[in-house]
């Protein structure tokens, strides 16, 4: 297989791309600045393209490879993938689910025990010396408060899970009543947001899901509300989230994701209610092994004519 083209979306993972590079010819999308000339000289070899939740493929980059067969992405998400485009070409789609699940609802769990008890605004009272000058300020505590999880998925359930641990009774929203799930179901965001103290995004984002949670959520959710992101950036309208923090508008925040990223809104930067995380949810050694195993996988399955192993197209 080593002559088969595989085109990498973007720096992702170096276990990842030093195995793509062993088994296939891979070329780096990112090392080529003019990809006009880069895509008419390669187009005709790529037959694969790598993404993540930062980069994928979309309509015009499939356009331009006329022999793409399949797109495999590094990530649960396929926002960054043009689903509708692969399935009209008949180019096979694959994630990786399952994998990074426990992963990222305990993250969900340590952003809002972070955000509650400002355990990083702690660490900078101590590390500052401000300690010698006062205790710090009481904070709020995290078990027994109802948590809201706005999708109750693979991820939505593990982070539910993990909650009632603390004695927090669970509440969640999602396109229909799940059957047989024991928690609360409210039919839209902003009653869910009413009737929570943590509000937690763990959907899948989609146009419907674009700034689920906007001005009319985040009001509903209060002053003593915390918002909890581990889904994807532009779920939330951040101008929005912003004012609200700064204005006082919402007791907090704990954000994994961004609508820009890498860029972060500086205003949140001088906030102690806030907790910042470069989007790790699913951020462990032994995820993102088994993540580009299962990426690993799925590619060379394609390729030898077996079926695949998480297909989504």
């Amino acid at each position: 297989m080593e002559s088969i083209g595989v085109l990498m979306a973007c720096p992702m993972n170096a276990y990842l791309e030093d195995e793509l590079c062993k088994r296939f010819n891979l070329l780096r999308f990112w090392n080529f600045p003019d990809t006009t000339e880069f895509l008419k000289r390669n187009a005709n070899s790529i037959r694969a393209v790598v993404g993540n939740a930062a980069a994928g493929a979309d309509a015009k980059l499939i356009e331009s490879l006329p022999d793409l067969e399949i797109v495999a992405s590094f990530s649960v998400g396929l926002d960054k993938i043009d689903l509708a485009k692969c399935k009209e070409k008949g180019i096979r789609v694959t994630n990786t689910p399952d994998v990074l699940t426990d992963d990222v609802a305990d993250l969900a769990i340590g952003l809002m025990l972070a955000t509650l008890r400002r355990i990083p605004a702690s660490d900078r009272y101590v590390r500052g010396g401000t300690w010698k000058k006062g205790d710090f300020k009481l904070t709020t505590r995290f078990s027994g408060k109802t948590v809201g999880i706005i999708g109750m998925g693979r991820i939505g359930t593990a982070i539910a899970k993990r909650a009632e641990a603390f004695d927090c009774p669970i509440s969640y929203y999602s396109r229909s009543k799940k059957p047989g799930i024991k928690y609360t179901y409210y039919p839209s965001v902003v009653e869910l947001a009413s009737n929570c103290h943590i509000l937690v995004v763990a959907c899948t984002l989609t146009e419907e899901t674009r700034h689920i949670v906007d001005r009319k959520v985040i009001d509903a959710l209060g002053p003593n509300g915390f918002l909890i992101n581990i889904g994807r950036g532009p779920h939330v309208d951040e101008p929005e989230l912003v004012s609200a923090l700064v204005e006082g508008r919402l007791a907090g925040a704990g954000l994994d994701v961004f609508e820009n990223e890498p860029h972060v809104p500086e205003e949140l930067f001088k906030l102690d209610n806030v907790v910042l995380l470069p989007h790790v949810g699913s951020g462990t050694v032994e995820t993102r092994r088994v993540m580009a195993d299962l990426v690993l996988g799925n590619l060379e399955a394609h390729f030898l004519g077996k079926p695949l192993l998480t297909p989504v197209v």
